[in-house]
């Protein structure tokens, strides 16, 4: 399957995109990998994309397509894959629709995974993280550690990341709605969007999602 992933910050997009993919036997394609593997292999559209982020400039959608495409190209991919942050705006969109009909392929589906705004607020702003490791993440409301403020694996100070603040949520959310949500009524006009409830338990998302798609499969 060739699938889209969207959806809001803190709808699981991350989690449900590795489950998905392995479940599918696809590749999961997102921007950040794009970049971080184009960048630490210095190929040439990494060195082009390092340019503008060091100039604190938006890396222009054209690189961004060019590596999707390099990607997507790859043997690993040749009987489908799941986007995860690309397509980021209706050009990008149409820029992959130019794309996959030049390859004389088609999208399956867009699986856009929906979350009350103010759930994805409470998501987001009540995660914290261990300053010794990253990967020791909690929650004031659903994970809650032994001792506020304080590691349960190693003890470590938790704390509430920069961009975990609600303000920036907020402000991430806006830009969502701005520029990404667009690209759902996009695809709705393809007769492309599967839209699944993304809260609950993770195994129940992708269980519904899986549903979803296999549903959606069998009406084309």
């Amino acid at each position: 399957m060739r699938i889209v992933l969207v959806g809001p910050p803190g709808a699981g997009k991350g989690t449900q995109a590795t489950r998905l993919a392995e479940k599918l036997r696809v590749p999961h394609i997102s921007t950040g990998d794009l970049f971080r593997a184009n960048i630490s292999g210095q190929t040439e559209l990494g060195k082009l994309a390092k340019s503008y982020m060091d100039a604190g400039n938006l890396v222009p959608d054209e690189v961004t397509i060019a590596m999707a495409k390099d990607r997507m190209e790859q043997p690993d991919a040749a009987n489908g894959f799941l986007l995860d942050g690309f397509p980021r705006n209706v050009s990008q969109a149409e820029a992959l629709d130019e794309l996959l009909e030049t390859e004389q392929i088609k999208l399956d589906a867009v699986l856009d995974l929906e979350a009350p705004e103010e759930e994805v607020v409470k998501r987001i702003a009540g995660r914290r993280v261990c300053r010794n490791d990253s990967a020791h993440v909690f929650h004031v409301t659903y994970k809650k550690p032994a001792r506020e403020g304080v590691c349960d694996v190693c003890g470590g100070e938790l704390y509430q990341r920069d961009d975990d603040s609600e303000e920036t949520v907020r402000k991430r959310l806006e830009v969502y709605h701005t520029q990404t949500e667009p690209i759902i009524d996009y695809y709705k006009a393809q007769g492309l969007v599967v839209t699944i409830d993304s809260m609950g338990p993770v195994e129940e998302v992708t269980g519904r999602a899986l549903t979803a798609l296999k549903r959606d499969g069998d009406d084309r």
